[in-house]
């Protein structure tokens, strides 16, 4: 099967030069993407050993995709023909994109920027894989800030069907015109966003850890039955324990700080004492054994309690949270309508996307539930969106 038989077409992209800074999950990720669709992509690291490991696993993913029928040899060698191993960020001269997906610190992001702007050309657009950080912070250190854009793909990246695109207050129209047909060119889905902390889904996503993790630290109920709640009722793929134990507590309590230190230390970004405890403890999730759950041999998972009535007040309220979340989104003009449901459906697989499920559950639900809330605890992190109100007041839906 060729990129073009796959519905992958790069032949009228201004991008044929793709240079990928990082060569571990994301960088790497990214580069077969780009590789995919046709582009000569060069993965560029400071540490060979990571090369190798770039190269051996994406040997051993083309095997695998060989092996289930997805492509044929001939493919499989022109996407590895398509991508070259570079030891030295100067080998990324020629590039018409790079996009640095590199250890989320904005100082060592603005060096390494800083240096490779001194290398590429002035057509060259520079991007950021960054999940969180300001994009205007990261352009600020170039000397040529409007070619500098977020591109933030999504793990595991040739999988993941979205990317946020996120132009910088520096970012050119031209240049976003050309990232977004490029990206769009590799067979993703576009998100544009505005350039405030954690863009579309992690800012959006916030209430599905942060709510669940006040869920239990009220002694509301234990980790299994939280994510067998979201499981069973709202159709979620993984519950928040679980996917906060997959991605890494370290990772996830980190995003969350960041999101709540940028917003002004708005309580509705508040971390846990909880996830912050274990976090220190190194109980990381998965990649250490140990998280909210034990991944030791032999190891039983906890059973939830399957209680009906506790469940649908658990799924309600953490749901209610994540639509006020994609409501104020809106409201501030973080992204449109479709593209903040679309960024939840195909950027971390929720079963639908919140604003449409928000007119499903109807918005006067919305406004009630969040008002008990708010009338219970009297905490401005349940305030309800000034959208969500209007809305209910003019007998609105999103769609």
């Amino acid at each position: 099967m060729t990129a073009q038989q796959s519905g992958i077409n790069n032949q009228h992209s201004p991008i044929h030069k793709v240079g990928i800074i990082g060569s571990g999950t994301m960088g790497s990720g990214i580069a077969q993407v780009a590789a995919t669709a046709g582009c000569k992509v060069k993965l560029f690291d400071t540490k060979p050993e990571a090369l190798e490991k770039a190269k051996a696993s994406l040997v051993k993913i083309m095997n695998r995709l060989v092996e289930k029928g997805r492509i044929d040899a001939d493919e499989k060698s022109r996407i590895e023909g398509n991508i070259t191993y570079v030891h030295s960020l100067e080998d990324l001269s020629d590039s018409d994109l790079t996009i640095e997906a590199i250890i989320e610190n904005l100082e060592i992001k603005k060096k390494v920027f800083q240096e490779l702007e001194s290398y590429v050309s002035r057509r060259c657009i520079i991007a950021s894989n960054t999940s969180s950080l300001s994009i205007a912070s990261i352009a600020a250190s170039l000397k040529r800030p409007k070619r500098c854009i977020g591109i933030h793909f999504f793990n595991p990246a040739p999988l993941m069907k979205l990317v946020e695109v996120i132009p910088a207050v520096q970012t050119s129209s031209k240049a976003t015109k050309v990232v977004m047909e490029t990206i769009e060119g590799w067979n993703k889905t576009v998100a544009l966003a505005k350039d405030t902390p954690g863009f579309i889904v992690n800012r959006v996503a916030r209430p599905f850890y942060g709510e669940s993790l006040r869920i239990y630290e009220e002694g509301i109920a234990d980790f299994a039955t939280i994510d067998w709640a979201l499981r069973s009722l709202g159709g979620f793929r993984m519950g928040p324990f679980e996917l906060m134990d997959f991605i890494g507590n370290d990772v996830n309590y980190t995003v969350t700080e960041t999101v709540f230190k940028e917003f002004y230390y708005d309580p509705r970004y508040k971390p846990s004492f909880t996830q912050k405890r274990l976090s220190e403890a190194g109980y990381l999730g998965r990649k250490t054994g140990k998280g909210y759950y034990s991944y030791s041999e032999g190891a039983e998972k906890p059973q939830p309690k399957e209680d009906v009535a506790l469940a649908q007040k658990i799924f309600d309220r953490v749901l209610v949270m994540l639509i006020n979340e994609a409501a104020d989104a809106l409201f501030l003009n973080i992204a449109s309508a479709e593209d903040i449901d679309n960024a939840m459906t195909k950027g971390v697989n929720y079963p639908k996307g919140l604003l449409a499920w928000a007119d499903e559950q109807g918005i006067d639900w919305c406004v009630e539930k969040l008002d008990a809330l708010y009338d219970e605890y009297h905490e401005d992190r349940y305030r309800c969106s000034p959208l969500l109100r209007r809305m209910h007041k003019n007998q609105e839906s999103f769609f």
